[in-house]
């Protein structure tokens, strides 16, 4: 026999689902355009707007194409940028990152003068500057196997971030993996003068296979060997609250976990181990990818599918979000 009343827990349950403005009101969290920011890639040249093949609208900029998609950005009321760049040449060191007239810090500037409402983060990274695509000086590691000397390219770093920073960039995110990266880098921009700075560290940075079609964006793809001797374990919870806290206490005013979608647990772990310190998430190249794809066969409803993960992920902890899918999630927020 089916009970009704106020004991009956299913009915309770639905009675807040039963219209869709009582379930805009009991929310739990709610998504919106100013929890996200906008990548961009920025190569060398002039007249390009290259579209990548394997990341459906998405394009690769030279600086003087930039303009029109800073607009839409503004436009859609976004928040902030972040930028990756592709230089005119590599060497083993990357010593096109630490130039004054990098292909990232002409963006930075290009942007500046556009627009000063609009947050330019600047990613810190040496992979896509070598030639040989690893994060930074390679060395032998005495198994047969090459590895990054880390402290070799924590000078490289701080030199970068003082660079970029003199650019014009708001935030400075570094990205290696290399440990005491974050100290380095505070210290040097600190000496520099540029104290209000933040920094903005990929603490929870996993060797993930979801990161393919970047490499294609960035040309960033190493060479040889992997990323696996810095970048963490994919089989690795607890150590990601190791490496939050190492940045932490180095200085990092922001963390970030990536990849997003398949690391919600972290996120979720990261954000209850710091709660006061705010958290980005990276929904990066593999999973906006895997999303397009399946659009395009019918498979799934795109723009139901895109929100839903985004929702995920800001359930999860994070406090903002690094998407591809930043332009069309704001298009469908302010519809």
């Amino acid at each position: 026999m089916t009970v009704f009343g106020e004991n009956n827990m299913n009915v309770r349950l639905r009675r807040l689902r039963s219209h869709p403005r009582l379930r805009d009101l009991v929310r739990e969290v709610e998504l919106s355009v100013a929890d996200m920011v906008m990548p961009l890639f920025v190569k060398s040249g002039s007249g390009v707007r290259s579209p990548i093949a394997s990341m459906p609208g998405q394009y690769q900029f030279s600086v003087d194409q930039l303009a029109s998609q800073i607009d839409a950005i503004k436009a859609h009321g976004l928040p902030a940028v972040i930028l990756f760049g592709l230089p005119a040449y590599k060497d083993a060191l990357g010593s096109a990152a630490m130039c004054e007239d990098g292909v990232v810090q002409q963006a930075i500037r290009a942007i500046k003068q556009q627009t000063k409402d609009l947050l330019v983060i600047a990613d810190l990274c040496l992979c896509e500057y070598t030639d040989h695509g690893h994060c930074g000086v390679i060395q032998e590691n005495g198994i047969g196997q090459v590895d990054v000397d880390n402290d070799q390219t924590l000078a490289l770093l701080a030199r970068q971030a003082v660079s970029l920073a003199q650019a014009g960039a708001d935030m400075i995110a570094p990205s290696g993996m290399m440990d005491g990266m974050v100290g380095v880098i505070r210290t040097a921009l600190d000496l520099a003068g540029f104290t209000a700075i933040p920094i903005l560290s990929y603490a929870v940075k996993y060797a993930s296979s979801f990161y393919g079609p970047f490499r294609e964006a960035a040309d960033g793809a190493p060479q040889f060997g992997n990323r696996r001797s810095y970048q963490m374990d994919p089989a690795n919870g607890q150590r990601a609250l190791r490496e939050a806290q190492l940045d932490v206490d180095e200085g990092a005013d922001m963390l970030m976990v990536k990849p997003a979608g398949s690391y919600l647990d972290v996120i979720s772990a990261v954000k209850q181990a710091f709660p006061a310190v705010p958290l980005a998430a990276y929904q990066v190249s593999g999973e906006y990818a895997m999303i397009k794809a399946a659009a395009e066969k019918g498979w799934l409803d795109e723009q139901q599918v895109m929100m839903e993960s985004l929702l995920s992920i800001k359930r999860a902890g994070a406090n903002f979000i690094i998407t591809y899918f930043a332009l069309d999630a704001a298009a469908v927020l302010r519809a």
